[in-house]
């Protein structure tokens, strides 16, 4: 029997807060004052209060950032790449940039202030930052210092006391990454969803660094989410290392600009630099790393060079048992079957434990493998020696009563996924078939549920925008295609493309599929009529026994894999993006199927051979956010792809 696989259908919701300028407003800082007015970009929204007066430190390391320019703004919200808003002004001008943006600065103690009434929240729920922006940290003026700070929801801000540091700069880039083009441009569309899932964005910092002592964490604030805190002290002292030198044309900065280049050219402050690294965590890291001294200021730090610049979070608890499938609902939680546990577990955007010391473990589950979520936030899993399937509502309370909904021809229930009508398609790994189950639970296939096409031991399934279903063959080397009634194409099942003992599949924005090969180091696409793409199958990026695979928001492929605890990242167009080892990350153990959520995160199960006990989080990792549930990429307002951003 070859290696067993899981579906990986997730669900996110996204939506975007709108931001609007403020009307004007006195503000006053230690080392100046200015007034807000309408500088920047404007989004819609009819405005709210803002919650307290902001105090704060800019410094590098332990020595304060004197005379920097502090700027408030919140994210856009008329659409990907758009400036961010400003939301202090002064009608006298004297404390605007030459874009009209307005700043106060910062004391000789790096110190500054922003009363109550100096801004005004564009919307209650606008997500806002802090820019600081040069200043002398005691070696000179220095124009090409940057830093930023995540505050969160505007109407919430709690943080009266901020440190705007170099780990306030990487714990905030890496968490709005999906959102970040530079460090003035942080910005969605104006999505009716996108609220929910840039708010989870900016509340990820807060599982990276203390905001009020710019010191990063160790363990997440929930207590059961571990920190790589010394790659963050590492990519801060990355920072500082330009920051304390003489400026932009010192060695310092030319080196670390010349190697965090995107696709606008290089940065001009560290700020930017650090966005630029979440956005390529895998180039240059023996130059960037070189960068550090023995007097940098973080510690402790890295003490070898790493294998990548992914920050990545291993969160336990929940009743995490050999977990196996990932789902995400629209409010960002996230969804895990345990094979050994007989459970679901949950857990919030930012990895806190949902479902208690044992799980979920009603409806019916038994040996859950396959889960998917469906648009009214049920969570739906596949029994595999039960042959059954579980629904469960958003609180993990059962629907599908004591035993969960069985006919339909289930048997050996795996993979599970769910089309544009809310049908349930299950594939049968021992049966050699699929079923189809109403939204309601009633089976709508017979007895011995669909068993043509070519299946064997059919493992994962996808559904395209036209309703076909895709299935994996495990034992066959194949896949087949059903239309939307179960009927097979001619044709089905489809070879060749390089599949061999073929694990998960997914649908991208074009309409391809795309195949991780379990039994090569490779993976396959398929156009929508089933020919392999010229190409494939596509190798490289650290592919070793690959399993799981999803589409990130720009059409990334994403791969997880068995035989080397790595995750791998591969263009649309099939070249690799990660290096030779993939992406790595503490707690990464036999990696097997992986979700990526509305706020750019891709969340990863680990099995570890059976005895694995934590998930992981790639903080911001992906190059750009999906809409989820992948169902709710099938219907309005959406509909036109199998994968969109938000």
């Amino acid at each position: 029997m070859r290696i067993l696989g899981v579906i990986v259908l997730f669900l996110t919701t996204f939506a975007t807060a709108g931001c609007s300028n403020s009307s004007t407003k006195s503000t006053s800082g230690s080392g100046g004052s200015t007034s807000a007015g309408t500088g920047g970009s404007s989004g819609g929204g009819s405005g709210g209060e803002s919650s307290t007066s902001i105090k704060g430190t800019v410094q590098s390391g332990q020595h304060p950032m004197a005379g920097a320019r502090v700027y408030l703004y919140a994210a856009n919200n008329t659409g990907y790449a758009n400036a961010s808003v400003s939301l202090l002004g002064n009608a006298g001008g004297s404390n605007a940039d030459s874009s009209g943006n307005y700043y106060l600065t910062t004391d000789v103690n790096g110190a500054f202030t922003i009363s109550s009434d100096a801004y005004k929240c564009p919307e209650p729920a606008s997500q806002v930052y802090l820019y600081a922006s040069g200043g002398n940290p005691g070696s000179g003026a220095n124009s090409a210092a940057g830093f930023l700070a995540a505050l969160g929801t505007c109407d919430k801000i709690t943080s009266s006391s901020v440190v705007v540091n170099e780990i306030s700069t990487i714990a905030a880039a890496w968490s709005i990454a999906g959102f970040a083009s530079d460090a003035t441009h942080v910005s969605s569309s104006a999505s009716a969803l996108a609220t929910t899932d840039i708010a989870n964005a900016f509340a990820t910092a807060t599982n990276l660094e203390k905001i009020s002592t710019g010191v990063a964490l160790s363990t997440t604030p929930a207590g059961n989410g571990t920190v790589p805190q010394t790659e963050m002290n590492t990519l801060a002292n990355i920072l500082a290392v330009c920051i304390e030198s003489t400026g932009a044309g010192s060695a310092a900065c030319s080196t670390l600009f010349s190697n965090t280049m995107s696709g606008t050219g290089a940065p001009q402050d560290t700020a930017t630099a650090a966005i630029n690294i979440a956005h390529h965590p895998g180039s240059n890291i023996v130059k960037l790393f070189g960068l550090q001294t023995p007097s940098s200021p973080f510690q402790p730090s890295l003490s070898a060079t790493p294998n990548d610049f992914t920050i990545a979070i291993a969160y336990t608890g929940g009743g995490l048992n050999a977990p196996r499938g990932i789902a995400v609902d629209g409010s960002g939680n996230v969804w895990v079957t345990n094979f050994s546990g007989a459970s679901v577990s949950k857990f919030s955007p930012t990895g806190a434990a949902q479902s208690g010391s044992s799980g979920f473990t009603v409806g019916g589950l038994e040996v859950p493998i396959g889960i998917a979520i469906d648009n009214a936030s049920n969570v739906w899993v596949a029994n595999h020696t039960g042959s059954s399937i579980s629904k469960l509502d958003s609180s993990g309370s059962a629907v599908s009563g004591a035993s969960g909904y069985t006919g339909g021809g289930l048997n050996g229930a795996y993979g599970i996924a769910i089309d544009s009508g809310g049908h349930i398609w299950v594939t049968n790994q021992t049966g050699n078939s699929i079923s189809e189950f109403s939204s309601g639970g009633s089976p709508l296939t017979s007895s011995n549920g669909i068993a043509t096409g070519g299946l064997n031991a059919p493992l994962l399934l996808a559904v395209d925008v036209s309703g076909n279903v895709w299935v994996t063959n495990n034992n066959g080397d194949t896949i087949s295609e059903f239309d939307s009634s179960g009927s097979p194409f001619a044709g089905s099942p489809f070879a060749g493309g390089g599949l061999a003992s073929p694990g998960e599949i997914a649908i991208d924005g074009a309409g391809d599929a795309w195949v991780a090969n379990n039994y090569a180091a490779a993976i396959s696409e398929f156009n929508s009529s089933g020919s392999p793409v010229s190409g494939a199958p596509f190798t490289g990026g650290g592919l070793d026994a690959p399993f799981g695979v999803a589409i990130d928001g720009q059409g990334n492929i994403w791969v997880t894999n068995t035989g080397a605890s790595s995750i791998a990242e591969f263009t649309p167009s099939g070249t690799p993006i990660s290096g030779g080892n993939g992406f790595t990350a503490a707690g990464l153990d036999g990696p097997y199927t992986l979700a990526i959520d509305g706020s750019s995160n891709i969340w990863v199960t680990n099995y570890g051979n059976g005895s694995g006990k934590n998930i992981t989080e790639f903080v911001g990792a992906a190059a750009a956010p999906v809409v989820t549930p992948i169902v709710a990429n099938l219907l309005p307002p959406y509909g036109s792809h199998a994968v969109n951003k938000p």
